[in-house]
């Protein structure tokens, strides 16, 4: 009976066998074929091995030079050899032991030496001593700081605001704190290094759009709503970002907000505003580039500025709706990880705030002073201006490179070297030139402030051309 049983399941096998397809039988015979090679071939190749005498290791190891742990310096550069200051860095200061009009600090309200402003922060000296020693989280959290943070949400008109303790980490901190891998960020080709390290950190993907080019940045966003649709689900999880500044500070340009939040709603983006040029010079009350065009702040999810120009304290800030900077508070590296801001700089920023609420007029003091010098710097031989004429920070440069880049610098800071032999404090415009994305042109900064009489402005201006004429004529 077993015998019967397995004759006719042999017989059934071999039925199956005729009645498969051809490309059946082909496929399944490969896989025994692999089958079988794999059972008997090896898993791995026995390499021939040649032992080295003593000797030649030994030759080896003299011959092996460790590559340098950094590439070699110079010792003329100028990162190395720096001007010294003595004493405060305000309208007047003392480089190198030569004192001269400052045209290179970023005061530009002259709140840095201001009696009301240093008063404030030696009373808060003594009352909370020095520093902090422990972040916001572990009792680092001094009232001043609550105090200053809602003083800088009411000024800008905002729901809340948080304040860093470096300027520079403050919208590094803030860009990695929303955007993560896989969302993409709309970012304009001068954006300063401080957004840059932002965007490296965050690990998004990055699009650049030609400096305040709007068309450019609207094909952007129109090739990604094309790639949206080809895929929906993950259209639906990639946010998207817009990131600019209201004052540019490698090229003295002001953002067109306006096409900007209409090409927002548009493409359904998210904007980062970073505000540190701006804060304190644009608008009518100092509150940006919002303000300068009547822009509705809520129509910006995050603005972002440092208190290191305008206020002429330390740190920076974020400002916007309560449910996204509160967000910061638990993504923020800067803010979770760095030591607060110390109580006496930020007894300095609300004092400045003070005074800026007081005196609305100054702003528009500021931009005239601007206009002036912008306008007396026009026809410089071989250096052109480069930045509006309502930006207390631009630049000159070269109008015609010698092809050299390391030979336009030498010409540059030899400009500035004489313009301060002649009372006359310049600065070079300094880059981490391989590590910048975009590395911008070698130039001059000049900074403008409210403390720089009509006088020393036309002096600037003159000394400037006659030093320009001589160095590159």
């Amino acid at each position: 009976m077993a015998t019967a049983a397995e004759q006719w399941v042999l017989v059934e096998m071999v039925q199956a066998l005729y009645e498969a397809p051809a490309y059946h039988l082909i496929l399944e015979g490969i896989l025994i074929l692999w089958i079988i090679r794999l059972l008997f071939s090896k898993t791995y190749k026995l390499q021939e091995r040649s032992d080295l005498t003593i000797k030649e290791k030994e030759e080896l190891i003299e011959e092996w030079q460790p590559e340098p742990l950094v590439p070699p310096i110079s010792k003329d550069h100028p990162a190395l050899n720096y001007n010294i200051v003595s004493g405060p860095p305000s309208h007047s200061i003392v480089v190198n032991g030569k004192e001269c009009v400052n045209f290179a600090s970023f005061n530009f309200l002259g709140l840095l030496d201001n009696p009301r402003v240093k008063a404030a922060a030696l009373a808060s000296l003594k009352k909370y001593g020095v520093g902090t020693c422990g972040p916001r989280g572990f009792y680092g959290t001094f009232d001043v700081h609550l105090d200053l943070e809602d003083r800088l949400a009411k000024f800008m008109k905002t729901e809340e605001a948080i304040i860093y303790s470096y300027g520079f980490a403050t919208i590094a901190s803030a860009i990695p704190a929303y955007a993560k891998r896989g969302d993409i960020v709309f970012v304009d080709r001068a954006a300063c290094f401080a957004i840059q390290k932002g965007l490296q950190a965050s690990r998004s993907d990055i699009k650049l759009f030609e400096h305040n080019d709007m068309a450019d940045l609207e094909r952007l966003l129109r090739e990604q709503e094309v790639e949206d649709h080809k895929n929906p689900r993950k259209a639906r999880v990639t946010r998207r970002f817009i990131i600019a500044e209201g004052l540019y500070m490698n090229t003295g340009t002001i953002c067109p907000l306006p096409e900007l939040v209409k090409l927002k709603y548009k493409y359904k983006a998210r904007i980062f505003l970073e505000e540190s040029l701006s804060f304190g010079v644009l608008g009518e009350h100092g509150r940006g580039v919002t303000e300068h065009f009547g822009i509705n702040i809520d129509d910006i999810d995050l603005i972002s500025a440092n208190m290191e120009n305008s206020l002429a304290s330390i740190g920076g800030f974020c400002c916007g709706r309560s449910f996204v900077i509160d967000h910061q508070r638990l993504s923020g590296q800067g803010y979770c990880f760095s030591a607060s801001l110390p109580p006496l700089l930020a007894a300095a920023a609300i004092e400045a705030l003070n005074i800026m609420e007081e005196n609305p007029g100054v702003f528009a003091v500021l931009k005239e002073k601007c206009r002036h010098i912008h306008s007396a710097l026009q026809g410089i031989s071989g250096l052109r201006v480069v930045g509006e004429a309502l930006s207390p920070a631009f630049h000159l440069q070269l109008e015609e490179s010698t092809g050299s880049r390391e030979q336009d610098v030498k010409l540059l800071q030899e400009i500035v070297s004489q313009c301060m032999d002649r009372g006359i404090a310049l600065t070079r415009a300094r880059y981490l030139e391989r590590e910048e994305r975009c590395l911008p042109p070698p130039s001059i900064r000049v900074v403008v402030t409210v403390e720089q009489t009509e006088e020393e402005l036309e002096k600037a201006a003159s000394t400037i051309k006659e030093v320009a004429q001589a160095v590159l004529l």
